[in-house]
């Protein structure tokens, strides 16, 4: 059904509703929640309470609210099981030894650099942006002292890396895996299609980076400390390393049979914590802790908060923005509205409420869309909880964060990529489909 274009807003809004009042309070609520990232069981309540509210104001049903829940329950499982994954690679000395390769005493700031974004890139693409920002920034921050390098343009790379190289895999990022259910594509026809843009952006990333960071780059402001350069790095752990690449193939393997990515990365989980039981102990706590499952109903709050939105004012006000083709101007629109809409309600709650109403338009507009909400989701601290969670990681470290530098570097970053992210989908995509 085609979707109508730029329809008054004032026509869109009177639809609305009490109910409709009810749900926008419940999403800001949670976004206040998300932003705050308390405890897990703070933020599994306030989703009950929000969802609650919705269902006595008649904001949505509980029919409608189960198919929700019924639908986003594949999605979160596979976050808390990749969740899993990433702490038990951290607790077997992936990470560090990461972080060992990419600093060491000597390493020039370019070096250092070009490391960090290669290391980014496959962390996120195998692991999700979540082990990016939290697991690898902090081997990246004391490889820097290590090295003797400024730390900033390396950092500044896991943050960026984080949401733009997750336009890969499906499973690299929340957002995208939410898209698939609405496109009929195997995990590596997804990949096929995504890697173009994929490439172009990390291009407009890492040029952004050297041309900003110019000065950082050709200053050694940090002496390497002794303790930290002496030795030989240590071996890089082999386990995870076949458990991951078994979960890749897995990945690959499992969408032409339909398999949800859920099933390959509990698998993955369950090994590397059978791994870890016979190794130390506490391993399965801290596994139930890796999980997030509070984090995990919060999610679900959120995908029955955003339903109810969807189905009433809010739904009708963003339909009314969207295009009605799938043209170059089309997919660019798309992506511009994908990306304010993000930096306004941040990309997670964006997915849900801007996918299904460019589904109708094609394969290629999801995927414009996706660019915008990935790539575009940079812009500000708001876009994505990657950069919160980042922020926060650096903040515990004792690291003073620039948010001025940050939205300098976004501003100068996210046009450009986000624009010729969907110059290459659009491009790539005539010829292979």
């Amino acid at each position: 059904m085609a979707v109508p274009r730029l329809a008054p807003v004032p026509a869109a809004l009177a639809h609305a509703s009490a109910g409709d009042a009810v749900s926008l309070l419940a999403l800001v609520a949670l976004l206040v929640v998300a932003f705050r990232h308390p405890s897990g069981v703070h933020e599994a309540a306030t989703a009950l309470v929000a969802v609650g509210a919705c269902l006595v104001t008649g904001a949505t049903t509980f029919g409608d609210a189960g198919d929700a829940v019924r639908q986003l329950f594949p999605v979160v499982a596979f976050l808390a099981a990749i969740l899993v994954v990433s702490g038990a690679c951290a607790d077997l000395g992936l990470f560090r030894a990461i972080g060992q390769r990419i600093g060491s005493r000597g390493t020039s700031g370019t070096r250092f650099l070009g490391l960090t974004f290669l290391a980014a890139v496959a962390v996120t693409a195998v692991l999700s942006l979540d082990a990016t920002v939290v697991l690898l920034t902090p081997v990246v921050l004391a490889a820097a002292a290590r090295a003797g390098v400024r730390p900033g343009p390396a950092l500044s790379a896991c943050v960026r890396l984080a949401n733009s190289s997750s336009l890969l895999l499906p499973v690299s990022n929340l957002t995208t895996l939410l898209a698939l259910h609405q496109l009929n594509l195997s995990f590596t026809r997804f990949a096929l299609l995504m890697a173009p843009a994929w490439l172009v952006v990390i291009a407009v990333e890492y040029s952004a980076h050297r041309v900003f960071f110019v000065h950082h780059l050709r200053i050694h402001a940090l002496a390497p400390a002794a303790a930290d350069a002496a030795g030989p790095a240590e071996p890089m752990p082999r386990f995870p390393l076949l458990v991951l690449a078994a979960m890749l193939a897995a990945f690959v393997v499992g969408s032409f049979f339909d398999v949800a990515p859920a099933w390959p990365a509990a698998i993955a989980a369950l090994v590397l914590t059978l791994h870890l039981v016979r190794r130390r102990t506490g391993a399965v706590i801290r596994a139930v802790h890796a999980a997030h499952l509070g984090f995990t109903v919060f999610v679900l709050g959120l995908g029955v908060v955003v339903d109810a939105l969807s189905r009433g004012g809010l739904g009708d006000l963003v339909a009314d923005f969207l295009p009605t083709g799938d043209t170059l101007p089309d997919l660019l629109l798309l992506a511009l509205v994908a990306t304010v809409l993000a930096n306004l309600v941040n990309n997670l709650p964006a997915t849900l409420l801007l996918v299904p109403l460019a589904a109708p338009l094609g394969t290629v507009a999801v995927l414009a869309t996706l660019v915008g909400l990935n790539v575009g989701s940079s812009l500000t601290w708001t876009g994505s909880l990657a950069n919160l969670l980042w922020r926060r990681t650096l903040t515990r470290a004792g690291v003073r964060v620039s948010g001025r530098q940050f939205h300098a570097i976004a501003a100068l970053t996210v046009p450009p990529a986000v624009t010729l992210g969907v110059v290459a989908v659009w491009a790539w995509a005539g010829l292979v489909l």
